[in-house]
């Protein structure tokens, strides 16, 4: 690299990083700023005051008040509103514990739903008890018409007899909820846990209810809104990686709505299999034992919460005939998004897991993951895992790297005799001939010039195999190795105290930083090595160095076990290059050139070379003799 590059390079990280200083906020406009925040966070703390004392007093109420005496107040008015299930409107809030091996599962009379889930094995960023949702920022229950009314069970209170705190101690529990309109004919959502599973059977009974609920459209609706949580440190790239997948009952792979956009819905007019709550790494998932009929998803950015990523919400329809005695079995699943786990379900949920289409996955379901999981069996310091991983893969394509070399190498040594025809044909209206003579040179001496290019096309697919699983990987989640206290998100070793654009943030990522200057010494080192390519094009020069920068903008808050990979994997194959350059001389090589141009044996055209006769011919001028 020489110096005009380096200045330049300094030049436009200088302006960057003035842009970001003498554009930031003045001490004026930060406390304008801050004043206007702090007077929304009043606001809102007072509407939430307010909405916290109408509940208490409407909860109050409900407590002080029985049947009885309603009946002189507002029976009428209940019984108008909820039909038969009107002494299902009264009643005292409570809750009920459940806890298996993996989860500590709340539910709630009110809606008799699940009020919360905490899963035992994991925890926040910051250490905190790892809860997928919480009390009444969702919604869960079912919606139809009563009597001609409209009937919302969410809002209604059902009875059981759970306790309010079990362990699980057989190997499966039930917990059941019933919103009654008599002893006998009631709706009725069963739960049943088993002790070391992240999935619960949910059934909806119906029994008695035929004559009460209109059945005529074939369907009732079950309402789920959720707020989605933040987890993770990188809140950037786990807002990125949460949506709404679905999978249709009749298709193998998995779908979502848009992951990046703020706002996405989607009608799904055919029968679905389940409905996944998708985060990076969690993800809570509702799945018919036979069908939906349909269902409307819709995923917005408007939430009520700072620590909120996203808001869910569906409307999902599912088959009712209005039989006398009726079941709908379901399934939740509230768990981590494990490949191996999700895999042994038998729903495709393993597609939740983020790891490329087409061959791109092929690598990392055939490769990847089964070389991880073995590591993994044989030790805990996944720093060693990628670095033997990250060994073991350069050996498997050092082939194509040294397939590649060598191409190098040839036109290297071939570089004087493509000077000579460029000093020829230097005028601009000899670049055909000029080219067409370069390809006579090449072929003589059958020499490739996308000799060096193709090997690197071969390993593509297992680089971008990485860049999708290392984020994705919950096995590095919280993992640490030397400074970097988890793999799975950036380990920042400054932060700044300002924000540096393009996607750079707020910290400089070590891991980022070191993969940046090994790259380009690695970059310096090929440009020695290469021809006159990269001299007669400076614009593709400058492309190549500036990659390396590129790179450190998008990796600053990647995960740091992907930027450790590339950052180990260009060490190795910096060694590689030196150890076949030791073994290798140029001038040998050039002599072996020489004599096959001697020989003047027909060597078979690549397709390459007879693309671009092809094209000559096209334009009008004649190939050149051999």
């Amino acid at each position: 690299m020489d110096k005009k590059t380096i200045i330049g390079f300094l030049l436009i990280f200088g302006i960057l990083m003035g842009w970001s200083y003498f554009t930031k906020p003045s001490k004026e406009e930060l406390a304008q700023q801050k004043h206007i925040e702090d007077s929304v966070k009043t606001v809102r703390q007072q509407e939430a005051l307010q909405k916290a004392i109408e509940l208490k007093q409407s909860e109050s109420a409900k407590q002080i008040t029985s049947p009885e005496s309603a009946a002189d107040n507002n029976q009428s008015l209940i019984a108008d509103q909820y039909g038969d299930f009107a002494s299902s409107a009264y009643g005292e809030k409570k809750y009920y514990t459940v806890e298996n091996d993996l989860m500590k599962l709340t539910f709630s009379n009110l809606g008799g739903r699940i009020y919360s889930v905490e899963l035992k094995k994991y925890k926040t960023y910051d250490g905190k008890p790892l809860i997928l949702f919480n009390g009444d920022s969702t919604i869960f229950g079912l919606n139809f018409f009563a009597s001609n009314r409209s009937i919302a069970t969410n809002n209604l209170f059902f009875n059981t007899e759970a306790v309010e705190n079990s362990i699980i101690s057989n190997d499966t529990e039930s917990i059941s909820f019933k919103l009654a309109i008599d002893s006998t004919n009631y709706i009725e959502y069963l739960y049943t846990i088993s002790k070391d599973k992240y999935l619960i059977d949910f059934n909806i009974n119906f029994n008695g209810v035929n004559n009460t609920i209109a059945s005529n459209m074939g369907y009732l609706t079950l309402e789920w809104q959720s707020y989605i949580n933040s987890f993770e440190k990188g809140k950037k790239w786990e807002l990125q990686n949460s949506s709404i997948f679905y999978k249709y009952d009749s298709d193998e792979s998995a779908e979502s709505l848009s992951m990046r956009s703020n706002n996405a819905s989607e009608n799904l007019t055919t029968k679905v299999k389940w409905i996944s709550y998708k985060q990076q790494f969690f993800n809570t998932t509702l799945i018919a034992k036979n069908a939906f009929a349909n269902a409307d998803i819709n995923s917005t950015s408007e939430v009520i919460n700072p620590n909120h990523l996203k808001h869910f919400t569906s409307k999902i329809s599912i088959p009712y005939t209005g039989k006398d005695q009726e079941s709908i079995p379901m399934q939740f699943y509230f768990g981590p998004n494990h490949y191996k786990t999700l895999k042994k379900l038998d729903l495709g949920m393993e597609n939740l897991v983020e790891l490329g289409r087409n061959i791109i996955r092929w690598v990392n379901v055939g490769l990847v993951i089964p070389m991880f999981n073995f590591l993994g069996k044989h030790m805990n310091n996944y720093g060693l895992i990628i670095l033997i991983m990250t060994i073991v893969i350069k050996i498997i394509i050092f082939p194509f790297t040294y397939k590649s070399y060598m191409s190098t190498a040839k036109m290297k040594a071939l570089k004087p005799e493509v000077d000579k025809v460029t000093e020829k044909f230097n005028k601009p209206e000899d670049a055909m001939k000029k080219q067409q003579e370069t390809m006579k040179l090449y072929k003589k001496v059958g020499v490739n010039p996308m000799g060096g290019c193709l090997p690197l096309l071969f390993q593509m697919p297992i680089l971008i195999a990485m860049f999708r699983f290392f984020p994705n990987s919950i096995e590095l989640r919280q993992k640490s190795f030397l400074w970097a206290e988890d793999l799975s998100t950036y380990d920042a070793v400054i932060n700044l105290p300002f924000t540096v654009p393009f996607g750079f943030g707020d910290h400089i990522s070590l891991f980022c930083l070191l993969m940046t200057i090994v790259n380009i010494i690695y970059m310096k080192t090929n440009d020695q090595m290469s021809a006159a390519g990269t001299q007669q094009m400076p614009g593709m020069k400058f492309m190549m160095y500036m990659m390396p920068i590129m790179m450190l903008f998008w990796f600053n808050s990647y995960a740091s076990g992907l930027s450790y990979y590339y950052f180990v994997s260009l060490l190795i194959t910096m060694g590689q290059t030196w150890a076949i350059r030791k073994t290798i001389n140029d001038e040998e090589i050039l002599a072996k050139l020489k004599a096959a141009q001697a020989s003047k044996k027909p060597v078979k055209k690549s397709k390459w070379a007879q693309r671009m006769e092809e094209m000559a011919k096209q334009r009008g001028i004649k190939p050149p003799k051999r």
